[in-house]
C-alpha cells in the first residue's frame, strides 16, 4: 500500500507538473522496457539523490534503467539480431527518429535521458554477440558487469589506502597472483594497473631508462647518450609511439626482421643491436612481443633473454593479448622464458575476458616504479599517517586520479578461479582451430598460413571464382586487395555479424578472425563463413 501511496503521488506530481515541463511521452509510451506507470517522465536530474525525498524518484529511474541494460544484453546475446545497426557519422550527427546529439542550455527530463541511453544503445555494436570477431577484446561477463557497477557505484579514486582500502588490498592478492603464474617469487616483483595495453608499454620503455639511466627523472634529456629501443617488425606501433612520447624518438626504435610467421629472428636482434652501436646509439631495451595484433605470434622469448643477458638490456614482453595463455596448462608453453623478462605487458579485458578497461604493467624488481614515479606529493602522501604508508601506492603511477580496474578483475577470479580460466582460454584456441581446419578444406578460402596458428588469430582470404581463376601476379593481387573491404563494407551494412581485415609487408588485405568471446560457439564460426561466403557471390556473381 505504501508503495502505491508513493506512486500515486508521484503521479499527481507529473500532473502537476506537465505544463511547465512541455514534456512529450508518446517516444516513451511506445518503448518495450517501460514497465512503471508514468512516474518519472516530468522529473529532472535535480529530482535525484541527494535531493531531499529523492529515494523513490532515483529508485525508479535506476530501475528502468536496468530495464534497458538487460534487455540490452540479452539481445546482444541472441544470434538472431544484429550485431551493429550501421548508420554513416553525417546520419548519427543529423539526428535518428528523435535521437539527437546536440546538447541544449536546458536540461532534459529523466525520461529523455532513458531514451537516449536506449537509442545509445541501438546504434553502437553489440561486442558481446557471439558473431562479434572484429577485436580483441570481445563478450560480455555478467560477473566481471557487476563488479563494474560496483566499482562506479563506489566511486573512489586508487592512489592510498585511506580511500580505498580494500581495493589497494586486491590490488596486491592480485599482482601476487600473477608474478606466481609468470614464475616471478610472490615476495618480489611489482605492478600497476594502466589503461590501456599502450600505457603499460610506454611504463616499460620509462622503468628501462629509469633503471639504466636514473638521472633523467631530474636532469632530463641532458643526462642521457642517445639511446636505441628495439622491437619486432609485427610488433604494436605502441612501442614507437611510447619513443615518440618519451622524447627518445621513434627514429631512434630499430625494427628487427621476423620470419613468415610474424616471429622476431634473433640473429637479426643481434644484428640490430650491433647495428645501433656502429651509429654510436647506445641499447637499452628490446621488446618481445608474446601474441602479435594480427598473426598471433609469439616470439621467441628465451633465445631474445639470451641476447638480453648477453648485452645487459632491460627485456620487457608484450604479452597484452598473449598473456592470458599462461591460465592454460595445455598452452602456457608457447610463453616459455617469459619470467626472464624484466617487465610485462598483460590485458586481462582480452583473452580472459574482463569488461574493458583492464591492463597491467608487471615490473619484476620491486621498488623501481616508486623510484622512477615518485614526487611524494604532501596533499596524498604524507609519511606520518597511523597506518603503514607502503600500502599508499598512487606515487607509482605517472597518474593522479586512477580509475578502479581490479574489482571486475578480483571479483571474476573469485568465481571462476583459475580453472575458469583455463576453460575458457582452451575454448577460444579451440574454436581457433576448428575454423582453420574448416578454411584448409575448402577452395573458396587461402589461409595466410597453412600451418596451426600458435594463438586464436586465424588469418585467411576469400576467392572469389573470378579471382581464383586468375594466375598469380600483381593483377590478382589488385583484385584480391578488393575484396575483403567489399565484403566488410557490405557485412557492416547488413549487421549480422562482423570481422576485421587488413594488409600486412607484401600480402594484400585479409580476414583476421579472432576468439576471445566465451559465447561464440562453433555454430558462429559456420555462420561467419556462411555470411563471406553468401556476400562474397552477391558481389561478385
Amino acid at each position: 500500500m505504501e508503495e502505491k501511496a508513493q506512486t500515486l503521488a508521484l503521479s499527481l506530481h507529473l500532473s502537476a507538473d506537465r505544463s511547465s515541463k512541455h514534456l512529450e511521452y508518446s517516444k516513451w509510451k511506445r518503448s518495450p522496457y517501460k514497465h512503471q506507470s508514468n512516474v518519472i517522465c516530468s522529473f529532472l536530474r535535480l529530482d535525484l539523490l541527494p535531493a531531499k525525498n529523492g529515494e523513490e524518484v532515483t529508485k525508479h529511474f535506476l530501475q528502468e534503467l536496468l530495464n534497458i541494460l538487460l534487455a540490452y544484453i540479452s539481445k546482444s546475446l541472441n544470434r538472431s539480431s544484429k550485431v551493429l545497426d550501421f548508420h554513416h557519422p553525417h546520419q548519427l550527427k543529423e539526428g535518428l527518429e528523435g535521437f539527437s546529439l546536440e546538447l541544449q542550455d536546458q536540461p532534459d527530463n529523466l525520461e529523455q535521458l532513458l531514451v537516449d541511453c536506449q537509442d545509445t544503445l541501438k546504434y553502437g555494436v553489440k561486442t558481446a554477440h557471439p558473431c562479434f570477431f572484429n577485436q580483441l577484446s570481445t563478450g560480455l561477463d555478467i560477473i566481471g558487469l557487476a563488479g563494474e557497477w560496483v566499482t562506479s557505484t563506489a566511486n573512489t579514486n586508487i592512489f592510498t589506502y585511506e580511500i580505498a582500502p580494500v581495493f589497494i588490498l586486491m590490488e596486491d592478492i592480485i599482482f601476487k597472483k600473477m608474478h606466481s603464474i609468470i614464475g616471478w617469487s610472490e615476495k618480489e616483483g611489482d605492478g600497476i594497473f594502466c589503461p590501456g595495453g599502450t600505457m603499460s608499454n610506454l611504463y616499460s620503455v620509462l622503468l628501462a631508462r629509469y633503471h639504466f639511466f636514473p638521472r633523467v627523472k631530474t636532469a632530463g634529456m641532458l643526462a642521457l647518450p642517445p639511446l636505441a629501443l628495439l622491437t619486432s617488425t609485427h610488433s604494436h606501433f605502441s612501442i614507437k609511439k611510447s619513443a615518440a612520447v618519451l622524447g627518445i624518438g621513434s627514429e631512434s626504435v630499430f625494427l628487427v626482421k621476423c620470419d613468415e610467421r610474424g616471429k622476431m629472428i634473433p640473429k637479426e636482434l643481434e644484428s640490430s643491436i650491433r647495428t645501433a652501436k656502429s651509429k654510436g646509439l647506445v641499447p637499452f631495451y628490446v621488446n618481445a612481443t608474446a601474441g602479435t595484433t594480427v598473426y598471433g605470434a609469439i616470439d621467441p622469448l628465451n633465445d631474445i633473454a639470451d641476447i638480453c643477458e648477453r648485452f645487459g638490456l632491460w627485456m620487457h614482453v608484450d604479452a597484452a593479448w598473449g598473456g592470458g595463455l599462461l591460465l592454460s596448462k595445455r598452452h602456457r608453453m608457447k610463453l616459455q622464458g617469459i619470467d626472464r623478462a624484466s617487465s610485462i605487458t598483460w590485458n586481462p579485458h582480452k583473452m580472459m575476458g574482463v569488461p574493458l578497461q583492464c591492463s597491467v604493467i608487471l615490473v619484476q624488481k620491486k621498488g623501481l616504479l616508486q623510484e622512477c614515479n615518485q614526487l611524494c606529493a604532501e596533499y596524498l602522501f604524507q609519511p606520518d599517517k597511523h597506518y603503514d604508508v607502503s600500502y599508499d601506492t598512487g606515487d607509482k603511477s605517472i597518474q593522479c586520479g586512477r580509475h578502479v580496474d581490479i574489482f571486475k578483475l578480483w571479483l571474476m577470479w573469485k568465481a571462476k578461479g583459475s580453472e575458469g580460466f583455463e576453460s575458457q582460454v582452451n575454448h577460444c584456441l579451440e574454436n581457433a582451430e576448428y575454423l582453420y581446419y574448416k578454411l584448409k578444406s575448402r577452395k573458396d578460402f587461402q589461409l595466410v598460413f597453412q600451418s596451426q596458428p600458435e594463438h586464436s588469430n586465424v588469418c585467411f582470404w576469400y576467392l572469389p571464382t573470378s579471382v581464383r581463376n586468375m594466375p598469380p601476379g600483381p593483377e590478382r593481387d589488385r583484385e584480391l586487395h578488393m575484396v575483403a573491404p567489399k565484403i566488410k563494407a557490405k557485412m557492416m551494412e547488413e549487421g549480422m555479424t562482423m570481422i576485421g581485415y587488413q594488409p600486412l609487408g607484401d600480402k594484400v588485405n585479409f580476414f583476421r578472425c579472432v576468439f576471445s568471446n566465451p559465447a561464440t560457439q562453433k555454430e558462429d564460426v559456420d555462420f561467419l563463413l556462411d555470411e563471406i561466403t553468401r556476400l562474397g557471390r552477391e558481389l561478385y556473381s
